[in-house]
């Protein structure tokens, strides 16, 4: 599972004081492609082969407030089946351990020339990854 520490900025604050719905869809989405270059996925090599991520669906849940000066750490973790698309679990928690977010997304891989959802996204990632485990995938064999 992958980790990442993101600083709460003052720009995602609301007028409520604590961290704006849409800061935490833009932590995930960074947390998720850091987790995907961390694996070894350099985007321009999804471009050349004509590929993209998309997201289908994203499920926030709330569970306690972020406010300016917390840091929050979001984990990545990749859930792969047999169909055309795959599901990633995020959790936000800060310091201490609590559970401040989690983020449930269903996603695919296109194919940017015909506009379809590529079939078993993990066998496409599989060949593009240097660090499998990273995105849930089985370590290449020789």
């Amino acid at each position: 599972m992958y980790h990442i520490t993101i600083p709460v900025r003052c720009d995602d604050i609301d007028a409520n004081g604590h961290v704006r719905g849409p800061a935490y869809l833009a932590y995930a989405d960074h947390a998720r492609w850091t987790c995907v270059q961390a694996a070894g996925v350099d985007p321009a090599s999804l471009t050349a082969r004509r590929i993209g991520p998309v997201n289908l669906e994203t499920t926030v849940r709330f569970h306690r407030e972020l406010v300016p000066g917390d840091e929050v750490e979001v984990s990545c973790e990749f859930h792969w089946g047999t169909g055309k698309t795959s599901r990633v679990t995020q959790e936000f928690r800060i310091p201490d351990g609590t559970l401040v977010a989690s983020v449930s997304s269903v996603s695919g891989l296109l194919d940017l020339d015909r506009r379809k959802l590529l079939p078993d996204p993990g066998t496409y990632w599989q060949e593009l990854v240097t660090r499998p485990e990273l995105l849930g995938l089985a370590p290449k064999t020789a």
